[in-house]
């Protein structure tokens, strides 16, 4: 048995979990969530810790080989005396004596030589020497990127697709143009009204070609089917795996809108997983809920997202009528056929992605009610700014990723009315909610203040919501980005708030260069990064 399992089958058994854990040892969870899959070990002073938290000894943490009866024994009590249990040393008259010295003498050399090389090849290696060896094995490799698209959104799949792009909307093919640049690019299609959840559950299958499994609890809690659709195909290839010289592939995650909380959700379930899905379902566990993979991303960018919710939400309870809607669940349908232009969701067209609801197609027009009657797995709540509070205390950054986020604005102080007021240029569907979120005051029912620091906006998501996630560092930066000359990982880099709506950012009422000529600077910002 190995330490992460001996720790988690003490912890369980002294009915700890691993929050409280923590708090004993003086570490945050996520040390202990790596300890308990394999992602770190212990340091010494935390084993000894343990085994007195735990009354066993330190061997019995640390030796693989050590019988489980070995715990149970009155002698594991005592560190000192299970010593016994286990330890022996040969005898004086022990004939082997003298051979068994030569070779700890042999050993302690051969550690000597590895410590020594070490020292001299780890600066190397990180001042150039790594560079050369990737170049010796094909060259440095170039991670993918994937593009997930917001609420109502679709991706390559979708026949939707075919007539309008999501990324590139009205200005250009966007992934078709940074294909041609060289970039390989993916743009998955998720659930467009599904919570954040199933969404990241979803975009994990589809990049590893395997089931969608949105997990034993999490199935249970909001009654619909554990396994959702098959992949038969990896949408890229060795993610994950060592290749070229011993280069990791890794992914670049980018999120519009509504995408953007879920590569931040996708990313800290690969880094530490579930621990009520690592409960709930031992033995047939996702990998996505073990963790301990959280150095398969690179990087993740959030474009326009609510990281915070959207005050929209609010509005649409409280005022809706003034935009000629009633409540969020008419605002899903709105977004997801008004603003693309789509007036049907006929199937191949337009896919709702609810099969684990036993909602199809067909079934469209009555899609919402029937999963906003299932509970709180779906994305109107996710995007109430209390859904988004509550999901950020799930989510965590992870300190080996770069973290980048950008805001837009398309209002502007008003001369007449109070609070901010939309641009001639803001998209006509979207400037009454510019309007109605600019000048918007109020509480949600969890006590979160609306004030006038949200009603900036860029039609959508308030300017203060798209910046960073409350509860996590961030730094902010001026562009241009190349007078930077590194980024720290484990933060939301900040860029300042630019001019636009919630479209323009994916291509919506924009031109074709300079959309294509935002992602190509951002692409090229994030090949530059220190791996």
């Amino acid at each position: 048995m190995s330490i992460s399992d001996k720790i988690i089958k003490l912890r369980k058994e002294k009915g700890l979990s691993q929050e409280t854990l923590a708090e004993a040892l003086g570490v945050s969870r996520q040390s202990v969530s790596k300890w308990e899959t394999d992602g770190a070990l212990p340091d010494t002073d935390k084993i000894i810790a343990m085994s007195e938290l735990f009354g066993v000894s330190t061997d019995y943490l640390l030796k693989d080989d050590i019988s489980e009866t070995i715990h149970n024994t009155p002698e594991a009590e005592n560190p000192a005396s299970s010593a016994s249990v286990y330890e022996y040393a040969p005898s004086p008259e022990n004939p082997k004596k003298k051979s068994n010295k030569k070779f700890v003498k042999i050993i302690a050399l051969i550690l000597a030589l590895c410590i020594a090389v070490t020292a001299i090849a780890v600066p190397v290696y990180y001042g150039g020497i790594r560079e050369a060896w990737w170049e010796l094995n094909g060259g440095k490799i170039k991670y993918p990127y994937i593009l997930v698209h917001g609420l109502g959104g679709w991706g390559e799949g979708d026949g939707v697709n075919d007539t309008v792009q999501y990324w590139g909307a009205t200005a250009c093919n966007l992934t078709e143009h940074l294909t041609q640049q060289g970039y390989e690019v993916h743009a998955p299609s998720v659930g467009p009204v599904s919570s954040t959840w199933d969404r990241a559950c979803e975009l994990y299958a589809q990049l590893t070609g395997t089931t969608v499994d949105y997990g034993e609890a999490h199935s249970k809690e909001h009654n619909h089917e554990r396994f959702g659709r098959e992949y038969t195909e990896p949408l890229v290839a060795n993610w994950g795996e060592k290749i070229n010289g011993g280069q990791r592939v890794k992914i670049n995650l980018i999120g519009h809108s509504f995408g953007g909380a879920t590569v931040r959700l996708l990313t800290s379930l690969l880094e530490y997983g579930s621990e009520d899905e690592r409960a709930a379902s031992p033995e047939n566990l996702s990998p996505l809920f073990a963790g301990g993979k959280g150095n398969w991303v690179h990087s993740v960018t959030a474009l326009c997202a609510p990281h915070n919710g959207s005050s929209l939400t609010e509005v649409l309870n409280s005022v809706g009528g003034l935009v000629g809607i009633s409540d969020t669940t008419d605002m899903l349908m709105t977004l997801c056929f008004g603003v693309a232009g789509i007036a049907s969701s006929a199937e191949n067209i337009y896919d709702f992605k609810l099969d684990h609801f036993g909602i199809g197609n067909s079934d469209a027009e009555n899609a919402i009610d029937k999963i906003t009657a299932a509970g709180n797995d779906h994305a109107a709540f996710d995007l109430t700014p209390d859904g988004a509070a509550k999901l950020n205390e799930t989510i965590q950054t992870v300190e080996d990723v770069y973290y980048f986020s950008y805001s837009y604005s398309t209002t502007k102080e008003g001369a007449f009315l109070k609070g901010q007021v939309p641009t001639l240029s803001t998209l006509p569907i979207l400037s009454p909610f510019a309007l109605a979120m600019g000048s918007y005051k109020g509480t949600t029912d969890s006590g979160i203040a609306i004030d006038e620091t949200w009603q900036e906006n860029d039609g959508l998501v308030s300017v203060v919501s798209a910046r960073y996630p409350f509860n996590e560092p961030y730094a902010e930066y001026t562009e241009p980005f190349e007078n930077i000359e590194e980024f720290p990982k484990g933060i939301w880099n900040v860029a300042e708030t630019k001019d636009g709506d919630h479209g323009k950012v994916i291509g919506l009422n924009s031109e074709a260069d300079a959309t294509q000529d935002f992602y190509i600077k951002h692409f090229e910002l994030i090949d530059s990064l220190k791996r």
